[in-house]
């Protein structure tokens, strides 16, 4: 074994303990949480040892990172997430290799990831990013749309041709009511998502938490977890 792979290795280990930790604690069953592992800064090359340790889940945020390292992977059977915030002319790329994209919010790219789907001949899964730091009919700083524009946005997702309407994203908010209060704020996304499951009952994906807060998340409900730091370790600077 390489010293890399024994590397990740030992960090999946150690996230994995953590997650059945955390599942045990809030009675859930293992089962219950999928690993997206965030792999953003680190070569294709690590995704093909963590796809060697059993890792299915890995996910990117800029597409100039992403579509060069799907392509090297192409041959590997993974579920590809898009978790960055999407500017509509990266929207064919994306839509290329993604089977996820995490951070739907707003019609405009909800229209141009239904046009390249369709282009594509492929189904999109769609969760849209929830912004609980935005007020009424914003974004946050951190992208996502207002709780109060979720349900006009899983209309638009449900009715585009190409698209599916998976469920719910978010990330621990920074500024706001529940800034440090991360725990509270995927209890909200709950809720959030148990009105859009009224309506929209397929949409049973909730992805929240990453490497400090996944406990929180898997206590709150989270159905996946977004894992980067953990388990590649600190990422290198960027040019």
């Amino acid at each position: 074994m390489t010293d890399r792979k024994a590397q990740l290795a030992a960090n999946l280990a150690q996230v994995e303990e953590r997650i059945a930790s955390a599942c045990a604690a809030a009675g859930r069953g293992r089962e219950e949480v999928t690993l997206i592992v965030v792999t953003k800064t680190y070569p294709a090359s690590d995704v093909r040892i963590l796809h060697q340790l059993g890792v299915r889940h890995v996910a990117e945020n800029r597409d100039q990172d992403a579509a060069p390292k799907a392509t090297a992977c192409a041959d590997l059977s993974l579920t590809w997430h898009f978790v960055g915030q999407l500017q509509t002319n990266k929207v064919r790329s994306v839509t290329g290799y993604a089977d996820v994209v995490q951070s739907v919010d707003r019609a405009k790219l909800v229209t141009a990831l239904s046009a390249a789907a369709v282009r594509g001949e492929r189904e999109l899964g769609c969760l849209i990013q929830v912004a609980l730091d935005a007020e009424s009919g914003e974004r946050g700083e951190r992208g996502g749309v207002a709780p109060d524009g979720v349900e006009e946005l899983a209309a638009a997702i449900d009715s585009a041709p190409g698209l599916r309407l998976d469920g719910l994203m978010t990330v621990a908010p920074l500024a706001g009511e529940y800034a440090g209060r991360q725990r509270a704020a995927f209890d909200r996304l709950m809720e959030i998502s148990s009105r859009l499951r009224a309506g929209h009952p397929a949409a049973t994906m909730v992805s929240a938490g990453m490497s400090g807060d996944l406990e929180d998340a898997v206590a709150a409900g989270a159905t996946h977890v977004r894992v980067g730091t953990a388990v590649l370790g600190v990422r290198p600077r960027l040019g």
